[in-house]
């Protein structure tokens, strides 16, 4: 399976493009805006005069909190029309290149060792092979420089071996996890005219590739689920208790 894994390379999201769009929205969608951006914003810590890449940047809703925050952004993403729509919502905030962040292009607007920080928001298990594309942050950081993931949680988030149970003898609603240490390239939910790919991996694989690349994990933090409104006390201890984001934070070594 792993080999498998190895030879499944990112794919373009362009045949779902305006479906990804327009359910983000300009600003993001409900889950980017109230706890994936700040996550990010909070791991990565961006400053003012800084320079920020956004690997895997799909509509570009990144850029403009990082522009608040007088840092300049870089996004680059393998779909064209994503790209298309990031330049035409936020072309003014922000650059965005067409690329593969696992085989980056050489282009003026990613020097190597040119960024003070870089991230990839929700888009790590979209992007395949992992390794390449932790070489790829590490190539645009500067010595020192900050990487910040926020991702699905893979210990209790895997495409098609995870979901929720009930065990009425309790009361409880658990967790049920089919696979986990399995690598794995997962076609999802078609939309539109396509399909894209999730790609599991367990813990470790993201902590060997950080190191591989030269890369130090300094930092990690694990969000919960929203609450919905009407859930029963057993949904929302649930959601309390298995978090839906991780969020690692890492520097390149000197």
């Amino acid at each position: 399976m792993k080999k498998n894994l190895n030879r499944a390379r990112s794919q373009s999201w362009d045949a779902v493009a305006h479906w990804y769009a327009g359910w983000t929205g300009t600003n993001g969608s409900r889950y980017h805006r109230t706890l994936a951006v700040p996550l990010l914003l909070e791991l990565l810590a961006p400053k003012r005069g800084e320079h920020i890449a956004d690997l895997g940047c799909g509509p570009g809703i990144l850029a403009p909190p990082i522009a608040e925050r007088g840092a300049g952004f870089v996004g680059v993403d393998l779909s064209a029309r994503l790209i298309a729509d990031a330049r035409r919502n936020h072309g003014r905030v922000g650059r965005f290149l067409v690329g593969d962040v696992t085989r980056l292009p050489r282009h003026a607007d990613l020097p190597e060792a040119g960024f003070d920080a870089a991230c990839f928001l929700l888009s790590i298990q979209d992007i395949n092979p992992l390794d390449e594309a932790m070489a790829s942050a590490a190539r645009l950081l500067k010595p020192g420089g900050r990487l910040a993931i926020v991702m699905l949680h893979p210990c209790f988030r895997v495409p098609r071996q995870s979901g929720w149970g009930w065990d009425e003898g309790r009361g409880l609603k658990f967790r049920r996890l089919d696979s986990y240490l399995t690598p794995l390239a997962v076609p999802m939910q078609s939309h539109e005219a396509g399909t894209t790919r999730s790609y599991h991996r367990p813990l470790g694989a993201y902590a060997e590739a950080l190191a591989a690349a030269g890369l130090a994990l300094t930092g990690i933090k694990e969000v919960s689920d929203l609450p919905a409104q009407g859930e029963s006390k057993a949904d929302r201890r649930a959601a309390g208790e298995f978090p839906l984001f991780l969020g690692l934070r890492a520097v390149k070594l000197e």
